[in-house]
């Protein structure tokens, strides 16, 4: 280095730090597929499938995996995590293989899920596993899902829209879950003919398609579906009928399918959270996970640093900006950050911990529209007036 008496300024580049909002749109898909290609789909284990054209392809015909993934596909592309399971002698022994088991960290079935982040560098945020549903399925998926902040779509089970109502009930605290009733088609037998869809899966796909045009913040709801052709059931509806099969559905807090301005659409916004809770709506409950998740990473650069007041302050900030970010986005109604002195006393950061508080408003759907139509005498007026001049 020259010599110099005085004092040398460098300019250096540094890039702000800023809070980055969380991938919303990966899908984790738990099937069976007795004769796939085992190097593709080895058992009870977490693959990451981006091409869902060959991985249909080394599905194998047999199982839930090929007819799941062409679900899925029929409605967007998006990164899939897959786990395979082996299915069991009966339904019960399918069912308990499809929910795992989490031994001395080894983890098979549906558990598999949680290994993705750290294998795969995906966190499934949209689960479920078409086709394989039933009470103890679906409530293993629930379990999974609050571990990685996820939603469940998943078939309510039931040949009429009365055991498909009594299905819902099963599940009276499970903001993580949208239960689907009833079933869908589309056409992809043979030579075009219409069968059954799984409609987790359709619902899974529809989830992502929804998120990247957009947003998580938009519910499921209202949004032409591709390729699907039909119902499995029967599902009356009128926009206007209380009493209409759709409506019954929803007040019920299950997703129907309704058809629509010539498409097929899901029609509901609930979730299976408790009555009268602050997460009724999808958009509340995924609000929440995603909130929560883009924060807390977002401030992973924090931990281990030296404990100043100015380091609250960055933080205080730091989560100000996201929800003034968020907010302009329309993804929020508003939302604020502080630090609070009551929450901070001086034992606690003595060791170390510092709580922020913020707080947040989620955007709700607008799920009835009240008009109001009133015949009136008032435009007849002018009407001799009108008829009579030259």
């Amino acid at each position: 280095m020259s010599f110099l008496h005085g004092i040398r300024v460098n300019e250096v580049k540094n890039p702000s730090r800023s809070i980055a909002t969380i991938a919303t749109a990966v899908i984790g898909l738990v099937a069976t597929a007795p004769d796939a290609v085992a190097g593709a789909f080895p058992l009870d284990t977490a693959v990451k499938v981006t091409n869902i054209a060959d991985a249909i392809a080394k599905a194998g015909a047999t199982g839930t995996l090929a007819a799941a993934l062409r679900g899925i596909a029929g409605q967007v592309t998006a990164p899939i995590v897959v786990v395979r399971v082996a299915p069991g002698a009966n339904a019960g022994a399918t069912a308990t293989a499809v929910i795992g088991t989490d031994e001395a960290g080894v983890k098979t079935g549906m558990q598999a899920l949680l290994t993705a982040s750290a294998q795969l560098d995906l966190h499934p945020r949209i689960i479920g596993a078409p086709g394989l549903e039933d009470e103890a399925v679906t409530t293993g998926l629930v379990a999974v899902a609050k571990k990685l902040r996820a939603r469940v779509y998943a078939a309510a089970i039931g040949d009429d829209r009365g055991e498909a109502i009594a299905h819902r009930a099963l599940f009276p605290d499970a903001r993580e879950l949208t239960l689907l009733w009833p079933g869908v088609t589309a056409p992809y037998g043979a030579n075009g003919a219409s069968i059954p869809v799984p409609v987790a899966a359709v619902a899974m796909g529809a989830r992502v398609a929804i998120d990247q045009a957009q947003g998580w913040h938009k519910t499921l709801s209202n949004v032409a579906l591709n390729d699907i052709d039909g119902l499995t059931a029967d599902v009356t509806f009128d926009v206007q009928d209380e009493a209409s099969d759709a409506n019954v559905l929803n007040a019920s807090e299950l997703v129907t399918v309704v058809r629509l301005g010539g498409a097929l659409r899901f029609w509901g916004n609930r979730t299976c959270a408790l009555k009268d809770s602050d997460f009724a709506f999808e958009s509340a409950a995924r609000t929440a996970q995603i909130l929560a998740d883009t924060v807390a990473l977002g401030l992973i650069w924090a931990i281990d640093k030296p404990l100043l007041p100015s380091l609250a302050k960055d933080i205080v900030e730091q989560i100000n900006e996201k929800l003034r970010a968020l907010k302009r986005a329309g993804q929020l109604l508003g939302g604020a950050a502080e630090f609070v002195p009551d929450k901070n006393p001086v034992a606690s950061l003595k060791l170390g911990k510092v709580t922020i508080s913020y707080r947040y408003t989620f955007v709700p759907p607008l799920e009835a529209l009240g008009l109001e139509q009133e015949i009136t005498d008032e435009f007849f007026a002018d009407f001799t007036s009108l008829a009579t001049a030259a």
